[in-house]
């Protein structure tokens, strides 16, 4: 089984694999998007999910820090149906509080790469830090 872990931003998606046995997550790109033109990437998303045949989605949910939900977790959730009613899998949404807080941090300290690479990379590590949190909670 195969799940997809997503990180959906306004201007890019972060996207990560886990294995198919479900213990581990691994990175795999960032997909430019352009949320306010309707510009989603969904067809680069098919020849992944295709290309990986993903059972599953999951989708990082970035509430506040007081476990509020503002406009980005609504934007979060649309995204989500929109993935149900194109994929027809099943859509499973993970608190994302920090992870691209951690996500940074471990580039910082482990990689010691510029802030210009790491916003490069930033989005695909959040997305495999958040679809590592679900696989470690869930299985």
């Amino acid at each position: 089984m195969r799940i997809m872990g997503l990180d959906v931003g306004s201007k890019t998606v972060g996207i990560a694999i886990s294995d198919p046995l479900g213990f581990t997550a691994q990175g795999l790109e960032i997909i430019p998007i352009d949320e306010a033109k309707g510009e989603f990437g969904f067809e680069r998303l098919k020849e992944l999910v295709d290309h990986y045949k993903v059972d599953r989605f999951v989708v990082g949910l970035p509430k506040n820090m007081n476990n509020t939900s503002g406009p980005r977790v609504e934007a979060s959730q649309a995204y989500g149906q929109q993935l149900i009613d194109l994929f027809g899998l099943p859509v499973d949404y993970q608190d994302e509080r920090l992870t691209t807080v951690a996500a940074e941090r471990m580039l910082i300290e482990q990689a010691d790469i510029s802030r210009g690479k790491r916003k490069k990379v930033i989005d695909k590590l959040a997305a495999q830090l958040i679809l590592q949190n679900y696989l470690d909670r869930t299985f």
